[in-house]
């Protein structure tokens, strides 16, 4: 959890190798767009800045914008540049405005972290409104199916939104962007989404004001082709059933512990490709955590940040993009442990700090993993981050004779700006009390998974050292999904908490976060006991059908559904359910026990009960990976992520739409609605829009 703040500890690792003299100067040199003011809205235009720094470095550099009628807000955080000749280069900053035009005011900020001296300067921008007559424009983006859509100003008080449709006579349905303010006397400039390629459209802006809609002229705009040197994924579709107010579903791809071959992509009911996004870099390792209200994603990165010793593949970023694949706001691995060790985490800071082999004791973060949010209250966002600490000879059972490498997780929260406010540290044992008893180290993964350097699945690994750390890591906890749980609206709490899931352990945990004010003490834990070799969750489920294993195991994408009020949503992979004996069914299993299950259970804190709403067999086992999702009209969706078919010897992700039938609780094989088969996947959502994400 957040402690009081500290006396910040000495920076080691990278930034240790730069001793700070006593005066040390930090100065900006210059500020240079690679397009001159003014620019169209649209105009994609990199920043150049440059600094000196009168000690030896290293000089990070930020980015800030102010946006007309807006506040200065970070977009590009902290990251180190390069030196020759004396002078500092930042790293390349790409902006590409797409809101209002007007005047913006772009900031550098130039800090040595070892001194804790900065510079900073400011230049301003002009943008040019796309329309400047009566008509509304509509322009090409870097993404041939997103087109840029812009109409003359409208009177404050009112809102605008998007219409399209296909201009020919192909009976396609058409559909809307999301509802913006006017913001006088700016036009009103808004991507339109959810295209198919090479179509014409005609488009034209529907503005409210006090309940009375009118209606703009068109403007004419034809999407462009697939990308040829992008391999996108096929889709077998079966969507005799599917409910339409749900027509689109976005997938994420991701093999184990690699970056995808295919962009992320999303699909009309048939499977046909009507939005995508495709990360830069060789290795495409992108991970999108969460699709965002008005559109565009939170997504997880590879890319160089601070310490350019981490491995290729693995999560250094977390991004925002918008619909055109634009990169609106970042932030990294390097600076975030610098605001965890200034806040006074002990376990926060990067591996570099420490000698080979690593003391017992050491503890560091390495890459963000697995999950994103941004449903907490004031624009907040929550991620996970993964630790690994050395722990004493045996921990854990280990028999190898050395320390042994334990990994962990870390919950953060950045505010509205991106900075880290509070954070739950897995190995802190300072946060009351109550949670750490309720999740001792000693606690073992179930079915005891490890990690090496570059294993598949797992975060980097960093502080094993042949012959003097045990071999392989001990992969403790594995989290993979968060969801902030609101105040209940009665008013007797005081704020809400975060629930998080642990695959490793087979449990899902609620945090006392009570919107910043919590104490970071484990609420409850969630979850099967395990044959009597491990304790079990604080929960009694109410086993109504008599299952032989009602619990979930190795479960992903742990959610509450209607805002909070609803039922417990989750992916039940199964995999401790179908182990050997004694810990799970093993051979006895029957198809239906064999199988992965989409689950909805409601959860009775006052009972401490968990009784099944449904428990849906998905026709396959998927050994990782997966969603869960309740629709508005009662139907579910569920991501079978992971599905290996032996006829054809490859895995496949299974898009399920499943409608429930009476008796309740609904249990064995699912009615399904929709199924879109395609490669293997990472999470899917079943959307109305790409502007209007699930809430869960």
């Amino acid at each position: 959890m957040k402690m009081p703040n500290k006396t910040m500890p000495l920076l080691a690792g990278l930034l240790a190798l730069w001793p700070a003299p006593a005066f040390a100067a930090v100065a900006i040199v210059s500020l240079t767009p690679s397009h001159a003011s003014p620019q169209p809205i649209g105009q994609s235009i990199s920043w150049t800045a440059t600094a000196t720094n009168s000690n030896a470095g290293p000089l990070t550099f930020q980015f800030n914008i102010t946006p007309p009628q807006g506040s200065l807000t970070m977009v590009k955080d902290f990251l180190p540049g390069t030196l020759k000749g004396g002078v500092w280069t930042a790293p390349s900053f790409v902006w590409v405005p797409t809101g209002l035009d007007g005047n913006y005011e772009i900031q550098v900020v130039a800090k040595d972290f070892i001194s804790g001296q900065s510079a900073s300067k400011t230049a301003t921008y002009s943008v040019k409104p796309l329309v400047t007559g009566s008509t509304p424009v509509a322009q090409q983006t870097a993404n041939p199916l997103v087109a840029l859509f812009s109409a003359p100003s409208c009177a404050k008080g009112s809102t605008m939104r998007v219409a399209y449709q296909t201009a020919s006579t192909v009976p396609i349905p058409s559909g809307t962007t999301n509802w913006a303010k006017c913001q006088p006397p700016a036009t009103m400039t808004l991507e339109v989404a959810g295209l198919y390629p090479s179509t014409a459209y005609t488009m034209y802006a529907e503005t409210d004001t006090g309940g009375k809609i009118t209606k703009s002229a068109t403007a004419g705009f034809t999407t462009g082709a697939l990308p040829a040197n992008i391999p996108f994924p096929t889709f077998t579709a079966n969507p005799a059933g599917a409910d339409t107010a749900y027509p689109i579903t976005l997938h994420t791809f991701s093999p184990l512990g690699m970056g995808s071959l295919y962009p992320d992509v999303a699909t009309d009911l048939d499977g046909n490709i009507i939005w995508y996004y495709f990360a830069n870099g060789e290795t495409h390792s992108d991970r999108l955590t969460r699709p965002l209200p008005g559109g565009g994603t939170l997504t997880l990165q590879d890319d160089t940040a601070w310490n350019p010793k981490v491995p290729g593949g693995q999560l250094q970023f977390l991004r925002q993009i918008d619909l055109a694949g634009n990169v609106v706001r970042e932030t990294n691995m390097g600076v975030l442990q610098q605001e965890l060790l200034a806040l006074g985490s002990m376990d926060g800071g990067p591996c570099t700090a420490f000698s080979t082999p690593a003391p017992v004791d050491s503890a560091c973060t390495g890459a963000f993993h697995h999950d994103a949010i941004r449903t907490l209250p004031n624009g907040y966002l929550a991620a996970l981050i993964d630790i690994e600490k050395i722990f004493p000879v045996g921990t854990q059972g280990d028999t190898s004779g050395l320390p042994v490498d334990i990994i962990g997780d870390m919950i953060i929260v950045l505010n509205a700006n991106w900075q880290v406010v509070w954070y739950w540290d897995a190995f802190d044992p300072s946060g009351g009390g109550q949670g750490y008893l309720q999740l001792p180290v000693t606690r073992t993964a179930p079915l005891g998974e490890t990690c090496g350097v570059g294993s598949p699945g797992c975060p980097p690994v960093l502080l094993l050292s042949k012959g003097n750390i045990a071999p392989l890591a001990h992969d403790w906890l594995h989290a993979n999904s968060l969801y902030y749980w609101p105040a209940p609206e009665d008013g007797n709490a005081t704020g809400g908490d975060i629930v998080w899931s642990s695959r490793h352990q087979d449990l899902i945990f609620k945090i006392d976060y009570r919107d910043g004010a919590g104490t970071g003490d484990i609420v409850w834990t969630m979850g099967p006991p395990d044959n009597g070799l491990l304790p079990a969750g604080d929960f009694t489920f109410s086993n109504t059908w008599a299952d032989p294993w009602p619990w979930f195991s190795h479960q992903h994408e742990v959610g509450i559904e209607n805002g909070g009020t609803g039922p417990m949503t989750l992916m039940d992979n199964g995999n401790t359910r179908v182990s050997p004996a004694p810990l799970g069914l093993g051979g006895k299993c029957s198809p239906y026990d064999c199988d992965s299950r989409g689950m909805a259970l409601t959860v009775d804190e006052s009972a401490m009960t968990v009784t099944p709403v449904v428990s849906f067999d998905l026709g396959g086992y998927s050994e990782a990976m997966g969603s869960a999702q309740l629709l508005s009209d009662g139907n579910y969706f569920f991501e079978n992520a992971i599905v290996f078919d032996l006829a054809l010897e490859s895995n496949f992700g299974y898009s399920l739409e499943i409608g429930p039938t009476p008796p309740t609780p609904q249990v064995g094989p699912a009615s399904v609605l929709m199924d879109l088969a395609a490669p293997q996947h990472y999470r899917g959502w079943q959307m109305q829009s790409l502007y209007d994400p699930p809430t869960t």
